[in-house]
């Protein structure tokens, strides 16, 4: 049987924005006070200027850590767990409520298209007071794909 190989795929911007675009199971991470990282399992899209946008809560550790070390990284993964993916290194901006609110409704359009109602979906997220986190890419890995190391596939056959 043959063996899958893990790829790297170096990219430019435009073509790590096109793989994000459709992937939106993301893990980011964070700094906490002392230093110490903190991982949460997000929802993600990416906004008309290219950032990578994530709605969260103003009183959420991930937002308040985005606000105080504006350094982040996030993994975008695919839907499937051996699939490609990439980590993504930026500078997190923060918005809350009321500033957040057509960047909550650009976040949606990313992940969901269009919204049967947004003057509904606008009152939620006023309601909710949800905050957008934005991160600009400054640096980024290869796409990788997970598998077998060249020189072991060959020798496993």
């Amino acid at each position: 049987m043959a063996r899958s190989i893990a790829k790297n795929t170096v990219v430019q911007l435009d073509a790590l924005l096109d793989f994000v675009r459709p992937r939106h199971r993301m893990v980011l991470a964070t700094t906490r006070a002392d230093g110490r990282p903190q991982i949460s399992p997000v929802s993600g899209g990416v906004d008309a200027a290219g950032r990578i946008v994530i709605s969260s809560y103003p009183g959420r550790a991930k937002t308040t850590n985005a606000e105080r070390h504006t350094q982040v990284s996030v993994v975008v993964m695919s839907d499937e767990w051996n699939d490609a993916w990439v980590q993504v290194d930026g500078d997190a901006e923060v918005l809350h409520m009321p500033d957040a609110e057509d960047a909550l409704v650009d976040y949606f359009r990313s992940i969901s298209g269009e919204h049967p109602d947004w003057d509904e979906y606008r009152e939620a997220m006023r309601i909710q007071d949800k905050s957008l986190i934005r991160i600009t890419p400054t640096r980024w890995g290869p796409i990788a794909t997970g598998g077998f190391p060249a020189d072991v596939a060959a020798r496993l056959g």
